[in-house]
């Protein structure tokens, strides 16, 4: 296992879901993971920090404060830092194609993996109004799918203008699907559809808290989790294999239990 003096060194670190400014998050267990894991790009895949709960109430410790500095320094030192804004922290989309202390800002991206594949890296919310509406949009086709994305994206740009929290349905699927398996392989499906439609090999997104790495129909579908209950994030190693980790708590003897790694899938 990586110590903090000999830091586990990856190509790229995939980390979404952090939701800096709430209670729930586990910014020590981030933190903890930071300090033991390098990596040439580091991507923050949304929601990173959480301004629906800051517009609430405001909520922003120490911990908090030293996570965005932190991943700062990673970029000083010499990592790209790649930000992919999600729902929760949507105010960054009025953003897109700017630069913030060396830290780029962008809606979606392709990654590249050292054996040549190539990932959609994106959040995942802007699907939740597909997997409402999959079937209609089944229906009418490619067409349809890509008019329904683009007036989503309008109409929560309207809703965000007009200080009104972006539309999620994945929000309104937590309290209404009964089946949370069944709402998961519908979005899973959703964002490997898009890969295809983009032509790249594979999907890295986030948004509905569950981490995963395995084959979704010939499309290489990763989830990087949350930062909030399972504390987990995705690294590519330098051949080109991806992993999920899931960063564990020290025992009473100050010893780590060794991380759940889900073996990489073929590709």
């Amino acid at each position: 296992m990586p110590g903090a003096d000999t830091p586990q060194h990856y190509r790229a670190l995939f980390i979404s879901d952090i939701h800096l400014g709430t209670r729930g998050c586990q910014a020590d267990m981030l933190l903890d993971f930071l300090r033991d894991h390098e990596a040439e790009t580091v991507y923050l895949v949304g929601d990173i920090v959480d301004g629906w709960r800051l517009r609430k109430s405001w909520y922003w410790p120490q911990a908090h404060n030293d996570v965005v500095q932190k991943i700062l320094r990673k970029g000083r030192k010499g990592a790209r830092i790649v930000y992919i804004p999600g729902n929760h922290d949507e105010f960054l989309r009025d953003f897109l194609g700017t630069h913030f202390g060396g830290v780029e800002v962008t809606d979606s991206i392709v990654h590249e993996s050292a054996d040549g594949r190539k990932y959609l890296v994106i959040h995942g919310d802007q699907f939740d109004v597909v997997i409402r509406h999959a079937k209609w949009l089944a229906f009418f086709g490619d067409k349809a799918y890509t008019l329904a994305l683009g007036v989503n994206t309008w109409v929560n740009a309207i809703r965000r203008k007009l200080g009104l929290t972006y539309w999620s349905l994945s929000a309104w699927a937590k309290l209404k699907v009964k089946n949370a398996v069944s709402f998961i392989g519908r979005f899973e499906e959703a964002l490997s559809d898009e890969a295809r439609r983009q032509g790249v090999d594979g999907v890295i997104c986030g948004h509905i808290h569950h981490a995963a790495n395995h084959d979704m129909n010939g499309i290489h579908y990763i989830n990087t989790g949350d930062w909030v209950e399972s504390c987990t994030a995705v690294a590519e190693h330098h051949d080109g294999t991806f992993e999920v980790i899931q960063w564990a708590k020290p025992n009473q003897a100050g010893e780590r239990a060794p991380a759940a790694k889900e073996r990489p899938v073929a590709a």
